[in-house]
């Protein structure tokens, strides 16, 4: 059949994150007619930039997760976005008291829960044993157990010291996910490896790479912002051909197929919106993927005091152009399967050139300095975006908090007018502020001059959270995520997002890219246009 002798066909797209955009970019390539709503008034969902600091930074994703065959990796590479390695084996570590953690102690711990230690026994128990595991065994008990066999040649009171220091350096895990390291299921935590390869920091945001996605949606699909859908009402029960989007206007636009991108977090608390109602697995496997609160908190000030002069030390590096190769540094030999969302720099590209910094990753311990602003103790952890490399550096910290911490800082950000919530951003950070180098409390450098809180967890488009994780209590976690990105044809409607990924992208903006990717061929195939691609489903 010629393309002119082919029937129109429609496809209504909920969402212009990066599924919703990559699956119109599919789509418009073969001729099918595109409209993308979305709530926000602007395009990129979770993938954002704000200039609030006086710079552009990433309110969304700041990693590439994986390098190997990764389209994201492609894109930076073809937009020229600066990417960046820090240097894995420098880390400042504060301890309960706010006191600097030994280098060789805080070596030492990295080293047995990164490098062929605790996180590769737990995937490779994960993976071995996963149906055997107790739904309610978190990875944190794996932990628990494994230190227990570590430090035994040391007497009773210095080995019960140094495990409690070690788990709690442990606790870093829960940056990853978006939750305690004591809600991350051991069970499906084979479902957190992510694509092999580097992890560049995209020291240059992904704004390029944004408008790289978004482009050709931008140019040949129909994008309706601030529109938010009401209902999707699909055929089945209804003696309905087509399934319709209905909006808060009270609009009613019929589809041939319609494509729900919205965030996992939004699903979860919107199931109504489906007419007829959703299967009941479908239903089930909504509910049942967790979904995290991963936030950040950038604070920029007149310079990066912190940095010591009198210590000259070795910086990591930048890939320009995304050129990037391995590095012979933490986990040198890949022993430790890749991760989504890094937030301690694991397998970094190799550097290229060096300069004096303080280190690039700061991990605070469950402090008990602050308790008048943090009273349970959440640990924290920061970068440090003055060794980013020319343009890109600036004098700013980068903090990554999550779970109950993220929830307290998304509650201040509802509640109070911006200079209040600046002062309270400010006193909360102050305590490990004040533990970096030349930190003088007089000094007009050393107070932050702008504060700025993504706040996801406060964001109701977003779902009030981040991206899936992976919850003790899960029962079926892989079959939950296939069955999402299964979706429902037979009524016309579909499902893509991180959260219906690919395993090995699941929780990334790869992952999403590749939802949307593979639900747009999948249209294609049932209407008879283009070919089925390769990312249905987990193959690469």
């Amino acid at each position: 059949m010629s393309d002119s002798a082919r029937p129109s066909i429609s496809v209504g797209i909920i969402g212009a994150g990066f599924a919703g955009l990559r699956c119109a970019d599919v789509l418009l390539q073969h001729g099918v007619k595109v409209t993308i709503f979305e709530a926000r008034d602007r395009i990129g969902g979770r993938v954002a930039q704000s200039n609030a600091l006086g710079h552009v930074v990433d309110l969304g994703p700041n990693w590439i997760h994986g390098t190997d065959d990764n389209p994201i990796m492609k894109l930076a590479q073809q937009t020229g976005t600066q990417l960046h390695s820090w240097d894995e084996e420098h880390q400042a570590v504060f301890d309960a008291e706010g006191l600097s953690v030994d280098p060789a102690e805080a070596a030492e711990f990295t080293r047995l829960i990164w490098d062929d230690g605790l996180v590769a026994a737990a995937f490779k128990y994960s993976n071995e044993h996963g149906s055997e595991i107790q739904a309610s065994t978190s990875l944190y008990d794996f932990f628990v157990e494994r230190a227990g066999q570590l430090f035994t040649d040391l007497d009773t009171e210095a080995a019960s010291r140094k495990r409690e220091s070690f788990l709690q350096t442990a606790s870093m895990w829960g940056a990853y996910v978006g939750s305690a390291t004591g809600k991350q299921s051991l069970r499906f935590f084979w479902l957190e490896e992510c694509i092999e390869g580097e992890n560049p920091f995209v020291a240059g945001t992904y704004t390029k790479i944004l408008e790289s996605v978004a482009a050709p949606a931008v140019k040949r699909a129909e994008i309706r912002l601030e529109t938010r859908v009401t209902g999707v009402r699909s055929r089945e029960g209804e003696g309905m051909k087509k399934p319709i989007i209905e909006t808060a206007s009270g609009e009613r636009c019929e589809f041939d197929e319609v494509v729900v991108t919205s965030p996992l977090g939004w699903l979860k608390r919107n199931t109504g919106i489906f007419h007829p109602a959703l299967t009941p697995r479908l239903t089930q496997a909504i509910d049942h993927i967790g979904y995290g609160t991963l936030d950040k908190v950038y604070l920029t000030f007149p310079a990066a005091f912190w940095h010591d002069s009198k210590s000259l030390i070795s910086n990591s590096d930048t890939a320009v152009n995304g050129e990037v190769s391995m590095v012979n540094g933490l986990d040198p030999h890949h022993t430790t399967p890749n991760l989504h969302a890094p937030i301690l720099p694991l397998h970094q590209p190799a550097k290229t050139s060096s300069a004096s910094s303080y280190p690039g990753f700061v991990h605070y311990l469950p402090p008990t300095y602050a308790s008048a602003t943090n009273p349970d103790s959440w640990d924290l952890q920061a970068l440090n975006l003055a060794a980013l490399p020319p343009p890109t550096a600036h004098p700013s910290l980068l903090f990554y908090i999550y779970g109950d911490c993220a929830t307290h800082i998304a509650d201040l950000s509802t509640r109070l007018d911006p200079p209040a919530l600046q002062e309270a951003l400010i006193d909360f950070f102050t305590p490990y502020i004040a533990l970096l180098p030349n930190y003088k409390s007089d000094s007009p450098s050393c107070k932050p001059v702008a504060a700025l809180a993504t706040a996801w967890a406060a964001d109701e488009l977003a779902g009030y959270g981040s991206y899936s994780n992976f919850q003790v209590g899960l029962e079926e976690g892989d079959k939950d995520i296939e069955v999402m990105r299964t979706g429902m044809p037979e009524r016309g409607v579909w499902f893509a997002g991180e959260h219906t990924a690919p395993f090995v992208a699941l929780g990334t903006s790869t992952g999403a890219y590749w939802a949307g990717e593979g639900v747009g061929h999948r249209i294609l195939q049932r209407h008879g246009l283009g070919e089925a691609g390769t990312l249905d489903g987990d193959a690469m």
